[in-house]
């Protein structure tokens, strides 16, 4: 399929500022994978305590990006109407580069495996093709309240 522009993101998404970690899709095929950027600035809020003099970007963050464009890609399908589709547990996460000011973090999310409205993904965050971060995480579905 194609790209999702930044203002349907926040059709898709719950999130608001400061929390929305996704600034554009490229692509992506429902119930299977997706791609987006987080462009990271110096105007993040969380550089102002992390850490001062020498800003990195929380790993916390980086899978918060990751879980947000798996939910992009979870909440955007037609037969899922109504439902939001829940963080809840993360595997195998790995940090292995710094991600700074200045860096574009380009995700891409795989869907593993779906079963009795729960989603188990394969995200992967990287920076100029350097690998930062990458986890397992998995999702539930819970109709909006």
């Amino acid at each position: 399929m194609s790209a999702i522009k930044a203002e349907d993101i926040l059709k898709i998404l719950p999130h608001r500022y400061p929390m929305l970690l996704v600034d554009k899709v490229l692509d992506y095929r429902p119930n299977d994978y997706i791609v987006g950027y987080k462009n990271v600035t110096f105007n993040e809020p969380f550089f102002e305590g992390h850490f001062p003099g020498h800003p990195v970007m929380p790993g916390v963050l980086e899978l918060e990006a990751l879980a947000q464009l798996a939910g992009i890609l979870l909440n955007h399908s037609e037969s899922r109407q109504g439902q939001i589709a829940y963080f809840i547990s993360v595997d195998n996460a790995r940090f292995r580069r710094l991600v700074c000011p200045g860096d574009q973090l380009r995700m891409e999310i795989k869907v593993l495996k779906i079963r009795l409205g729960m989603y188990k993904i394969h995200g992967v965050a990287t920076v100029d093709g350097e690998v930062a971060c990458e986890a397992d995480l998995m999702f539930a579905n819970k109709p909006e309240d």
